[in-house]
């Protein structure tokens, strides 16, 4: 055997151990966090969830994507055993070990996860068909739709909201009668309800997180209905959307995190007055996961591997999937089923 195939050899074997003491230490930092009680949130009036659990990716794959540190380390014990000419090879000879060298492929930061099946962005939100019903004709009721697909956009998919920025898309889709009330509320919360209006929208605290994947997934079903209510008659948009962001710690690639918001949402439409008016009953109830639940200031703090037990967790009722829509919105901090 030459020396170069040696390399290689010691090369694939130093991976396989890393890889499997890495495993094994992912394994066991799991095993702790489940023993925290991974807890789930439910936010005040718009009965938000937020669910905290690390999710941890233990896939080798992934591993080498997200551990730059032990890729140089590896890249490091090759280079110094490729300085110069192997003896008796010529410089030709050496070419092959370059392929040692190359970049790892990225791979998906959702694989494993039932997100890794949902579509890209925008793509996942797919409103029914339109249809007269309610007193408005089909031009119309495609109208509500629309603006119900645009509040979900506005909430959810608009980068600069999701890192903690104004949200000006959803400000002005708002009737102007909610306008003013929620634009006080971002910054102060509401007297009789004790809410943030911050919480209709997917918004990271400053300087909590940082984005692993410009991709966020999206999958919901969206439900239209007819609707006579106060002397008011139209159509009703359901909707009922999760949307999964891939982040860590600012600068910390080990704390890789799946975060999972669940918009369920209603939004009204009527014709009032010669024009069309969109009312957002309630909006994004279904919570975030994972978020601490003792911290209230509208911003979702995530809750990461390393993160010191939330004061408000309540172990009772029954294990919560994020992942599933037809998981109820009670109250309180629960446990996360431990599949997930």
């Amino acid at each position: 055997m030459s020396d170069i195939d040696d390399i290689d050899e010691r090369f694939k074997a130093l991976t396989a151990q890393i890889n499997e003491r890495e495993r094994k230490r992912m394994s066991k930092v799991a095993a702790q966090e489940w023993a925290r009680h991974p807890r789930l949130r439910q936010r005040r009036r718009l009965r938000n969830t937020a669910i905290a659990v690390a999710v941890l990716v233990a896939a080798a794959g992934v591993f080498v994507v997200y551990r730059p540190d032990v890729v140089d380390r590896v890249r490091t014990t090759v280079s110094d055993r490729l300085s110069g000419p192997a003896t008796g090879e010529t410089t030709e000879t050496a070419e092959p070990a370059e392929t040692a060298r190359e970049e790892p492929v990225e791979v998906s930061p959702f694989v494993g996860s039932p997100a890794q099946k949902y579509a890209d962005g925008a793509k996942g939100l797919v409103m029914p068909r339109p249809r007269a019903m309610g007193g408005l004709n089909r031009k119309e009721v495609s109208a509500a739709l629309g603006h119900a697909r645009k509040l979900l956009m506005a909430s959810h998919l608009d980068r600069k909201v999701l890192m903690g920025g104004r949200p000006e898309k959803l400000i002005r889709l708002l009737d102007p009668e909610q306008r003013a009330p929620f634009v006080k509320g971002l910054k102060k919360p509401d007297k009789k309800k004790g809410y943030y209006s911050r919480e209709w929208v997917t918004s990271l605290a400053p300087k909590s997180a940082e984005l692993v994947s410009e991709t966020f997934k999206v999958h919901g079903r969206p439900r239209l209905s007819a609707f006579r209510e106060n002397g008011l008659r139209g159509v009703r948009v359901k909707v009922n959307y999760l949307f999964v962001y891939a982040i860590r710690r600012p600068g910390r690639p080990d704390t890789l995190t799946r975060l999972v918001a669940h918009n369920i949402g209603t939004l009204d439409a009527w014709r009032e007055g010669g024009r069309l008016r969109f009312w957002v009953t309630h909006w994004n109830g279904g919570g975030v996961a994972p978020a601490r639940c003792d911290i209230d200031d509208g911003f979702v703090h995530p809750f990461y591997p390393d993160s010191a037990p939330d004061r408000k967790l309540t172990a009772d009722g029954p294990a919560v999937d994020p992942y599933s829509l037809d998981e109820g919105t009670s109250e309180g901090c629960r446990v996360l089923k431990s599949d997930t």
